[in-house]
């Protein structure tokens, strides 16, 4: 790959990426693409084209990678392009209920993506990076 030339902005067209059953209050998408990467926003664990977030954390856990597939679909992506993916969580008890869903999008452990649990809050939320190198 060469320099590219003083001055002169190159500009790689950005798309947002909607899903049917998650949206944010503000306006912004639930994720951007530009070019081969993708971020979400916020995932937030709200049961499907509601803003009722369920009881359990469990229920949420599932609405977030529920959300996450439709987000991944939705830009041409698969789990298996997922760089990162990041967790707001209430307690670490949290921990083994994303766990198990984790490890059935990614059971090759030595091909997992990044991941971090933040303790704070007082509902499961997430976020993703995604690399699609189409």
């Amino acid at each position: 790959m060469g320099r590219r030339p003083a001055g002169k902005r190159y500009v790689t067209k950005r798309r947002s990426i909607e899903i049917e059953g998650l949206s944010h209050l503000a306006s912004i998408p639930v994720a951007t693409r530009i070019g081969p990467l993708l971020v979400s926003s916020v995932i937030g664990s709200f049961n499907p084209g509601t803003r009722d977030i369920p009881e359990t954390t469990a229920d949420q856990v599932a609405n977030i990678y529920t959300h996450t597939a439709k987000i991944l679909a939705a830009a041409g992506a698969t789990w298996d392009d997922v760089a990162k993916m990041e967790f707001w969580a209430p307690s670490n008890t949290v921990r083994a209920e994303i766990d198990a869903i984790w490890v059935q999008h990614f059971p090759d452990a030595d091909a997992r993506p990044a991941r971090h649990i933040h303790i704070q809050g007082t509902v499961v939320t997430a976020s993703m990076i995604a690399y699609l190198a189409d």
